[in-house]
């Protein structure tokens, strides 16, 4: 078995069961949907490494143990402290695995300082308007859960404005693959507001029935 094969062995058995014990729109199905489309984007690189696009793509939001609003960097800290990935990277493979890790956030002012952050951070921009949906709702009714139907729409609505409107800070690193079409597709579903609560209601009712 090689070492790519190894390591994805390791992410499967160690690593993304850590998801379970986050919110639904971060738990398991989250991780293994960033590592497909990290992996995928990584064919347009030659020159990476895909030992560590896998790797920091499955280690990129375990920080969400510690808290939201710092995930990023303790999910670089996790990477730095794991002696486990001693027996595949050195300690330069293992910072550039850290910082990708850590740069993957939305709502970074800075481009990621690697392409590996570029990836990660691209492969965690999964522009489906369904998937954004939902799992917004799914953190909003976890997160702030005496909120009623109405004040879930209006916490929604104002984190979509903010996050995918023009002008909003989500930003796409990579030209290629589908999102950039998304993301346009998802901002004319956003503008429209009768098509936007019903999306919104659908995936409410789905959720709460």
């Amino acid at each position: 078995m090689g070492e790519f094969e190894e390591i994805r062995e390791f992410v499967e058995r160690e690593i993304v069961p850590r998801y379970d014990g986050f919110d639904a729109g971060h738990g398991r199905d989250h991780v293994q949907t960033v590592i497909s489309q990290a992996l995928s984007l990584a064919q347009y690189y030659p020159e990476t490494d895909k030992r560590i696009v896998l790797t920091a793509a499955a280690y990129h939001d375990l920080g969400l143990a510690f808290g939201r609003d710092e995930h990023h960097i303790h999910s670089a800290r996790i990477v730095r402290e794991d002696e486990r990935l001693k027996r595949w990277f050195n300690d330069d493979e293992i910072n550039t695995i850290a910082d990708a890790a850590e740069d993957h956030r939305a709502s970074n002012a800075s481009e990621p300082r690697t392409i590996y952050g570029r990836i990660i951070a691209e492969a965690d921009r999964i522009i489906d308007s369904e998937t954004i949906v939902r799992r917004a709702l799914q953190y909003g009714l976890a997160h702030e859960p005496d909120l009623d139907r109405e004040g879930q729409y209006c916490r929604l609505m104002d984190h979509m404005l903010e996050k995918y409107a023009e002008g909003g800070y989500l930003k796409l690193w990579i030209p290629y693959g589908d999102n950039a079409r998304r993301l346009k597709e998802f901002r004319q579903t956003l503008a429209d507001e009768k098509a936007f609560r019903e999306l919104f209601d659908r995936i409410y009712d789905s959720i709460k029935n």
